[in-house]
């Protein structure tokens, strides 16, 4: 189900179909090391996290992560969307994208169209968290008008996050 249309890109709903982009994305060396390993080292993992992440808060809470592809050819190049984290009072800005697809302005369409989501959604403030050594996430995140407003630790995690916050 289409959500949103940038530009350049369409951000849907994951279906299942998607394993094969979600195993490769969550493989990524760039996921792995800011994101973290989610445990995904076949496609039947790469199913039961669309199933058991995304496809789920859409159900609970009418959003989540959402598949980013190119309108030229429906190539599936990232995830952006809104989470509900434990540990977070707010609803997260979460995005990452494949390494082919860094350095030319998709991140931050994802992100800008899908804070107009947000806003359209009727959230009244949205957060980010980055480790604190991803540089590019924060700068984007700045680009947002996002602000650096405190250090957060996760329930369940050791290492101490960025949280970034908007007022919509």
């Amino acid at each position: 189900m289409k959500v949103l249309e940038t530009e350049r890109l369409i951000l849907r709903w994951a279906e299942t179909t998607d394993a094969e982009f979600i195993f490769q994305l969550l493989n990524e060396p760039g996921w792995l090391r800011y994101i973290g390993d989610k445990g995904i080292k076949t496609l039947e993992d790469a199913r039961n996290y669309i199933v058991n992440g995304p496809r789920k808060m859409y159900g609970q809470i009418g959003f989540g992560l959402f598949v980013a592809e190119l309108k030229d050819g429906s190539i599936p190049i990232g995830l952006c969307g809104l989470i509900k984290r434990d540990g977070l009072e707010d609803v997260d800005l979460g995005f990452a994208f494949l390494a082919d697809s860094q350095k030319k302005g998709y991140a931050y369409e994802a992100a800008q169209g899908t804070v107009g989501y947000a806003r359209e959604k009727g959230l009244k403030r949205l957060v980010a968290i980055t480790t604190k050594d991803n540089a590019p996430s924060s700068r984007l995140l700045e680009k947002l008008g996002m602000v650096l407003e405190d250090y957060v630790t996760l329930p369940n995690d050791t290492e101490e996050l960025k949280l970034y916050a908007l007022d919509l």
